[in-house]
C-alpha cells in the first residue's frame, strides 16, 4: 500500500459520510496514472497552485484599481482569504479539505483585470456574453498549459458553480460558495475603511448587532454560524438570522461602495481601454498572442478575443493599450 492508498484509507475513516472521498469521485474527463503520493483533489490543487493564470491573480484588482499603498486585497489575496475559511469550515465539518482547497483556489482563476468592472464590459460586448465562473472553468478545461488541466469533475463543478444561483454537486463546493462571500464581504469592508470611503458608524447597526462591530468578529461569527448549523448534516448553510444580517451587510457594501463610490471613478476609463483592446484585436486578430492562435486554431475570433482579454492582468492591459494607442516618442 502505498502513501497514496494509505490516504485513501484515512478518508474513509474520518470524513463526513456526506464528504467526498477521493476514491469515490467521478474522475477525469482523460484518465491518468494515479499518483503514487498525492491523492486525486491534491493533484488537483498543486496543479492550480503552479498554474499561469493563478500567478496571473497577484496583479488582478479585488476592489481598487491600481492602488498605491501595499495593503489593499488583490484577486490572488482574496483567493487565498477564501481558501483559508473554506479549509477552516471543512475542517470542522469533516469534509474533504483538500477538494475544498482545489476548489477555492480555482474559482476565480477566469477573472478579467479590473475585476467586476472588467467583468461587465465583456459581458456587454461579447456576443456570448461573460461570466467569470465559466472563465474559470474554461482556464482548466481548455486554456491552461496545453490541452487543460484535467481536473476531477468534483473541482471543476464547485468552480463553476461557487457564484450565480446553480448550486455546487458536493458540500465541498458549498463551503466555498460560502467562503468567497464571507471573504469579499468582509476585506471589502476593512479596505473600504482603510480607504476612508466608508466609517465603522456607516455600518448598518443591525448587522453589527448579529455579526459583529469588527472585521475579526464578523468573520468569526459567520463561520462559527455554518459550522454550528451544518455540523453533521447533509447540507451547508447559515442559520436564518446570520445569513440575513450577511446579505443585508452585502446589499450594503453594494449601494456604498461597489456602485458609485470614490473606489469607482475609474471604472469608466477602464472599461473605455477594455472596449477598444476588444474592438482592436476582433479587427486585428494577428496581434493576439500567438500561443493563443497556436493552442486555439480557428476558434472564433470573438472568444479568442475574449479569452485573451480575460487572461491579461490589470497592467498588461494598460501597457498594452499604450502600445497601440499612444503614440511614443521619437528616439534621437
Amino acid at each position: 500500500m502505498n502513501i497514496r492508498q494509505r490516504t485513501e484509507e484515512i478518508e474513509k475513516l474520518i470524513l463526513s459520510p456526506y464528504a467526498v472521498a477521493c476514491i469515490d469521485s467521478r474522475g477525469r474527463d482523460k484518465s491518468e496514472d494515479k499518483c503514487d503520493i498525492r491523492t486525486d483533489f491534491q493533484r488537483d490543487r498543486d496543479r492550480i497552485i503552479h498554474s499561469k493564470a493563478f500567478r496571473r491573480l497577484k496583479h488582478k484588482t479585488q476592489v481598487f484599481i491600481s492602488p498605491e499603498k501595499d495593503h489593499y486585497r488583490t484577486r490572488l489575496t482574496h483567493t487565498l482569504e477564501v481558501s483559508q475559511i473554506a479549509r477552516t469550515i471543512a475542517r470542522a465539518l469533516r469534509l474533504n479539505e483538500d477538494l475544498t482547497e482545489a476548489i477555492a483556489l480555482g474559482h476565480d482563476l477566469g477573472h478579467t483585470p479590473f475585476g467586476h468592472a472588467g467583468e461587465a464590459v465583456l459581458d456587454s460586448i461579447h456576443p456570448s456574453g461573460f461570466k467569470h465562473n465559466e472563465q474559470s472553468l474554461r482556464v482548466v478545461e481548455i486554456l491552461e498549459d496545453k490541452r487543460g488541466l484535467n481536473l476531477t469533475w468534483e473541482v471543476r463543478d464547485g468552480i463553476l458553480n461557487h457564484t450565480g444561483d446553480n448550486l455546487p454537486s458536493t458540500l465541498e463546493g458549498m463551503a466555498v460558495k460560502f467562503s468567497d462571500r464571507i471573504a469579499y464581504i468582509n476585506h471589502d469592508i476593512d479596505d473600504a475603511l482603510r480607504a476612508d470611503i466608508l466609517s465603522t458608524a456607516d455600518i448598518p447597526e443591525q448587522c453589527l448587532e448579529v455579526l459583529g462591530s469588527d472585521h475579526k468578529s464578523r468573520i468569526n461569527t459567520m463561520i462559527t454560524d455554518i459550522i454550528v448549523e451544518s455540523l453533521d448534516k447533509p447540507y451547508v448553510r447559515m442559520s436564518e438570522g446570520v445569513d440575513e444580517a450577511t446579505k443585508q451587510l452585502r446589499d450594503f457594501m453594494y449601494d456604498h461602495v461597489y456602485i458609485g463610490s470614490k473606489a469607482k471613478v475609474e471604472e469608466v476609463k477602464v472599461q473605455y481601454i477594455i472596449r477598444q483592446l476588444y474592438e482592436f484585436f476582433i479587427a486585428n486578430p494577428e496581434e493576439i498572442s500567438q500561443d493563443l492562435r497556436t493552442k486555439l486554431p480557428g476558434e472564433d475570433i470573438h472568444r479568442l478575443t475574449c479569452d485573451y482579454i480575460a487572461g491579461m492582468t490589470d497592467r498588461y492591459a494598460l501597457n498594452k493599450y499604450k502600445a497601440i494607442f499612444l503614440p511614443t516618442a521619437w528616439q534621437i
